[in-house]
């Protein structure tokens, strides 16, 4: 069965559209940008089938038009613009024309074609400052209250999809990605931050010391992990609950990924030091999402600590290095 993956050249789209190839599936990607050389050449290899469509989710007609001729039984829906301050600033209408606007057309194109499964991926942003708290973030009990236009865009498309559903008797779940980093993750036009775990290997890269200014505890979400526990939910033939967490279920430090990656690095060197060289996501350590509903319904569970996860990861980095050489700032 074909699957419609929008957002298909973004960093999880990447790794979502591989994760889907691998297992001999038939991909269509719907994003405006075209997927970099260093993926085609990997998913050329691999038993399924990957195509694109060139559009704009903003575009409903060209949304339509993608969907019907896809033929796509299954949706993914992963397109968003992840905007960090400046460009809440300098343009705060594209954050919500895509997040909420595009969610709303790939819902109507996918009611209108009789789509079975979509899976609308959303992300942990939405629980803003409830991250603060040191209690697990859950789905039904932790209060969203989101703090960025990324975050609060999202909620609303959550809210939306999760209406529309609703009226239109569609099978839609929520996943919530938590702050995901690894194979496939680079720079785009619609992601304003790179995790800080790619920022301390492109600073390795570079010969440059890393100077971090907190230990930065979070729940890192390794991409091979997040991509397994979206093909989770899309698999899933029942799900108790309308939206999950996406989550590793466990925490490690930024520090202590440096200090990791010294050991399998020559020369890389890093030192704790304010305010840094390493861009957060925000001023705190945002508390670990619970992971507990997705494997209880579907036993996900991951695959990758921090250990398990840079054995992997340095090998693909450093084969494809050209992808960071090349693409865009």
């Amino acid at each position: 069965m074909t699957v419609l993956l929008t957002g298909a050249s973004g960093f999880m789209g990447l790794a979502i559209s591989e994760a889907l190839l691998a297992r001999g599936e038939h991909v269509v990607g719907f994003d405006l940008a075209c997927p970099p050389d260093a993926a085609r050449r990997a998913f050329a290899g691999l038993p399924g089938r990957f195509e694109t469509i060139a559009g704009d989710m903003r575009d409903a007609d060209a949304v339509h038009r993608a969907v019907a001729e896809s033929g796509a039984g299954r949706i993914i829906h992963l397109a968003a613009v992840t905007a960090d301050a400046n460009r809440e600033r300098r343009d705060p209408g594209s954050v919500f024309a895509v997040n909420l606007c595009g969610t709303l057309n790939i819902i109507a194109a996918a009611r209108a074609a009789g789509v079975g499964r979509i899976v609308h991926m959303s992300s942990g942003s939405v629980y803003g400052a409830s991250g603060r708290l040191r209690t697990l973030l859950r789905e039904d009990d932790t209060l969203l209250r989101p703090e960025g236009l990324y975050g609060i865009s999202k909620q609303a498309s959550e809210a939306s999809a999760l209406r529309l559903a609703a009226l239109h008797d569609l099978d839609l779940v929520v996943g919530r990605l938590g702050t995901c980093f690894g194979p496939w993750e680079y720079a785009t036009a619609a992601r304003d931050t790179p995790s800080a775990p790619l920022q301390v290997l492109l600073g390795a890269m570079r010969g440059e010391e890393v100077a971090l200014a907190r230990p930065h505890w979070r729940d890192f979400l390794y991409s091979r992990d997040g991509a397994a526990a979206t093909l989770a939910l899309l698999d899933a033939q029942f799900l108790r609950h309308k939206v999950y967490n996406l989550a590793a279920g466990f925490v490690w430090s930024l520090e202590g990924f440096c200090a990791a990656l010294a050991e399998r690095r020559k020369g890389f060197a890093f030192r704790m030091a304010a305010p840094g060289n390493i861009a957060f996501y925000a001023d705190y350590d945002r508390a670990a999402m619970d992971a507990a509903r997705l494997k209880a319904d579907t036993g996900f569970a991951p695959r990758f600590d921090l250990d398990a996860a840079l054995d992997d990861y340095l090998p693909w980095f450093e084969t494809n290095a050209d992808l960071f050489l090349s693409a865009k700032a």
